[in-house]
């Protein structure tokens, strides 16, 4: 059996994962997928001890994806994602063609979920056990529809006071949206964003002050990264040192401690369901459904591609699936 190993230099000079991350980049994967898809391909070829992907086929794909379901006990999502990272580097950086069919049986259907979704109750009880810089998070996610990451990766430039909006960039799918800014959230984000400006001032003062920008923008705009307008709205409360850069950044607040808070936040107020910050964007789409607010209306908030989507909230206005009131009652 043929050992090479995966990482060494390609005729043009890269490694095999380095040549996968590139190929990412170029149609424009978010750092998130691509941390998680070089994860997935790295599994792979450890599974097969270090066998060069070349060397290999639809065989080994089946006998990792099997051992993903059958040892790991992995969902469908993840199922899903590992065969995806997987045929990404067959398809775009190898060139090597695959018999795909032998892989259909492969991506399970998903299946459908009903939402976990707190009452108005419910969501204000739990906002108000958490304190400081997670309580403004919590409070932009229910009452703008937003993702966790889409909020941890706000930058000061995308709050508009001045039309209580907030402008959601690169969103899911790669794109931009508006949702509302809740009147309630001024105040506080205001007094926030006054204590991080000075924190941003005193990194400036030490020689750093610069944040990361997404793809071209920091050739085109060099200066740009010190720049206020710049800065994330929810910073993390250390610096670090990019690994490809070396630039000493602040990046922003990590998505973990937000989970923690608010998992702490509802058992504090002895909410006896599954909460995570995912629950408020559910809460938030279900409650504005309650208040009579049209579909499209909320599929645009929400930046769903598919009305399909959104229509998973209507389960709370059917009362039992159909409208059908129990003859108990």
């Amino acid at each position: 059996m043929n050992q090479s190993n995966p990482s060494t230099a390609s005729p043009q000079g890269k490694k095999l994962l380095d040549q996968y991350r590139d190929a990412l980049r170029l149609k424009q994967y978010s750092q998130r997928t691509e941390k998680t898809y070089v994860f997935w391909v790295l599994s792979y070829i450890l599974f097969h001890n270090k066998r060069h992907p070349k060397e290999m086929g639809a065989p080994e794909i089946r006998q990792y994806i099997t051992h993903l379901v059958t040892e790991k006990k992995v969902s469908a999502s993840t199922q899903n994602q590992a065969l995806s990272a997987i045929l990404f580097l067959y398809r775009h950086v190898l060139h090597i063609p695959l018999d795909e069919s032998n892989l259909a049986e492969f991506r399970p259907q998903r299946t459908k979920t009903v939402p976990v979704v707190l009452s108005k109750e419910e969501a204000k009880a739990v906002i108000s056990n958490l304190t400081g810089v997670y309580k403004i998070v919590a409070q932009i996610m229910y009452g703008g529809g937003l993702r966790v990451m889409e909020t941890l990766r706000l930058r000061v430039k995308d709050i508009d006071f001045a039309n209580h909006q907030i402008i959601v960039r690169d969103g899911k799918g790669e794109n931009d949206r508006y949702t509302i800014l809740p009147d309630s959230v001024v105040q506080p984000l205001q007094l926030h964003l006054q204590r991080v400006r000075t924190i941003h001032e005193k990194d400036l003062e030490k020689g750093f002050g610069a944040v990361y920008l997404p793809f071209a923008l920091a050739r085109k705009y060099p200066n740009a990264s010190k720049e206020w307008m710049w800065q994330y709205v929810f910073p993390a409360s250390s610096l670090f040192v990019e690994r490809e850069t070396k630039i000493t950044r602040r990046h922003h607040l990590h998505e973990t401690a937000v989970q923690k808070a608010i998992k702490e936040a509802a058992r504090q107020a002895k909410i006896n369901k599954h909460v995570t910050p995912h629950t408020f964007r559910h809460s938030f789409a279900t409650h504005l459904l309650q208040n009579g607010y049209d579909i499209r209306t909320i599929q645009e908030l929400l930046g769903h591609k598919d009305v399909k989507t959104t229509m998973i909230y209507t389960h709370v206005l059917n009362r039992g699936g159909l409208a059908v009131r129990s003859p108990l009652d």
